[in-house]
């Protein structure tokens, strides 16, 4: 590549959310978009600036991210593949890199985002998986949290869920929101007899799952659904009530929002 002629490149990873203050860049902060872009910049012996998919919060993981950045750098795909995930190991994952097609854009060429909020209702805490899981040690009514969750599909504005960005809007389209109880608490072989305290653990606890997909989201709109969710699921909101909340747009009328450890975003559809 010669002269200023720019080539978009694309980039699939994951990464654990725990150790870092969020996705986007902050000056005396450690985020992802920090630490990949100080690993470009030495392996590129160049400045980069990343676009992505779906900012994530403080403590927010990824299953499926996508970022892109434009360079007037020649780029051995493969050899910078190795060096990333080599210096980004273990809290991030680069799944990908290679060239994009031009006019490429991580966040405006998206067209499905998709998230998933995991909780653990079993009465003790599994520390296996508490980075990514919220605990509340309780059973929640799955059928009461699904009737809730078909009440947020389609197009609604969503300013009691969600915190506006300045200038922007809070109307978004849901394509698909549910529960579901899946999987089991993992259990070596031969265990099943009680240990010496007498007490029994659980042969298998299903986590309670939250899938939702949606081409854009505002901030903190799924923590915010899945907190509805959970009031309705506890009994505390009724599903019914889901529309005159939604039809107050008013960020005072739904209870704060879940935890951010148990967020995962799970895919980015192009």
């Amino acid at each position: 590549m010669t002269g200023h002629e720019l080539a978009v490149y694309r980039i699939d990873l994951a990464y654990d959310g725990t150790g870092f203050r969020g996705w986007a860049r902050n000056a005396g902060v450690r985020t992802v978009q920090g630490k990949i872009e100080s690993a470009l910049a030495t392996v590129l012996r160049a400045e980069v600036a990343l676009t992505v998919a779906g900012r994530t919060d403080a403590g927010v993981h990824a299953r499926h991210q996508v970022a892109s950045f434009p360079t007037p750098a020649d780029v051995d795909e493969a050899a910078v593949l190795r060096s990333l995930r080599t210096m980004l190991a273990p809290e991030i994952s680069i799944h990908g890199l290679h060239r994009a097609p031009e006019g490429f854009d991580a966040r405006f060429s998206a067209t499905r985002r998709s998230y998933r909020y995991f909780i653990d209702e079993a009465p003790f805490h599994d520390p296996l998986r508490s980075r990514w899981v919220w605990h509340l040690a309780e059973t929640l009514d799955l059928a009461a949290m699904n009737r809730a969750a078909a009440a947020l599909v389609g197009s609604h504005d969503f300013a009691s869920l969600c915190r506006a960005a300045e200038g922007g809007t809070t109307e978004r389209t849901v394509d698909e929101a549910g529960w579901s109880r899946e999987g089991t608490r993992h259990q070596a072989p031969g265990t099943s007899k009680p240990p010496a305290t007498g007490v029994q653990l659980p042969a298998s606890t299903p986590l309670l799952i939250f899938s939702v997909t949606a081409k854009a989201f505002c901030h903190q709109m799924v923590r915010s659904m899945v907190a509805v969710c959970v009031d309705v699921g506890r009994g505390r909101v009724a599903a019914t009530a889901i529309p005159a909340i939604l039809e107050k747009k008013d960020r005072n009328a739904a209870r704060g929002v879940a935890p951010p450890h148990g967020l995962v975003l799970w895919e980015v559809e192009y």
